[in-house]
């Protein structure tokens, strides 16, 4: 592991009972992810890439295998502890937001803050500051049912970086936006890391999204594979 890299798995195994047979997703994943890069992670429906995500953010635990955060390794860790570290280190995007719809948009940026025990006029000033990166300082006051499909997906990506996180971790984050909408999320997440340093994993479908990325990779019976390099 080197000191740049902020995110490391070893040896990772992960596999499911169907009836009498077991399903192997994860057969041996070797994968690490130094500051400020950008990796997409492809594979076909079905072939692990979520399970290999929520691996990588703590969310679930591989049958053998590490996984290490900032240099920590998340398995020797309280459940409270993985929370503080991942509330710390990480930022999550969902492929459908999962903003809270009763709270604004920079209520929903704030949330990580204030869980962690910031100042509510500091957290504003971050969330207000996110906000104007991702172009919607206007609808600071705009609950998600107000927003659309594009704008609800830059509110999650301002509240993942709301902790400066050391990386973002994407699940299909252009999913449910058409071809316009999709490509200024991917104009925006250029700017961010290049700004912010932050790294960013992504598991997506979109072969033009992950062509943007430093480095591309294919899940494959449980193997990940490189498959281009863009750096």
């Amino acid at each position: 592991m080197s000191n740049e890299d902020v995110l490391v798995c070893r040896d990772l195994y992960k596999s499911y009972r169907q009836g009498p047979k077991e399903l192997v997703v994860l057969n041996g994943i070797n994968f690490s992810v130094p500051k400020g890069e950008r990796v997409a992670i492809i594979g076909a429906s079905g072939s692990g890439k979520s399970t290999l995500l929520n691996m990588l953010g703590g969310l679930d635990s591989p049958d053998r295998g590490e996984v290490l955060l900032a240099g920590v390794d998340m398995a020797k860790l309280s459940e409270q502890q993985q929370g503080n570290l991942r509330n710390k280190s990480l930022g999550f995007v969902y492929q459908f937001h999962h903003l809270l719809p009763e709270f604004t948009a920079l209520e929903n940026i704030c949330m990580p803050l204030l869980i962690r025990g910031d100042e509510v006029e500091q957290a504003r000033k971050r969330g207000l500051e996110l906000l104007t990166q991702v172009g919607l300082e206007q609808r600071a006051d705009h609950k998600p049912p107000e927003l659309s499909g594009g704008e609800r997906q830059r509110v999650a990506i301002a509240r993942a970086l709301a902790t400066y996180p050391d990386c973002v971790l994407l699940d299909e984050p252009t999913g449910n936006l058409d071809r316009e909408t999709a490509e200024s999320i991917h104009a925006m997440m250029r700017a961010l890391n290049k700004t912010l340093s932050t790294s960013f994993v992504v598991v997506t479908h979109d072969h033009q999204l992950a062509g943007e990325m430093d480095r591309i990779y294919e899940l494959v019976d449980g193997r990940l594979n490189r498959i281009d390099d863009r750096g």
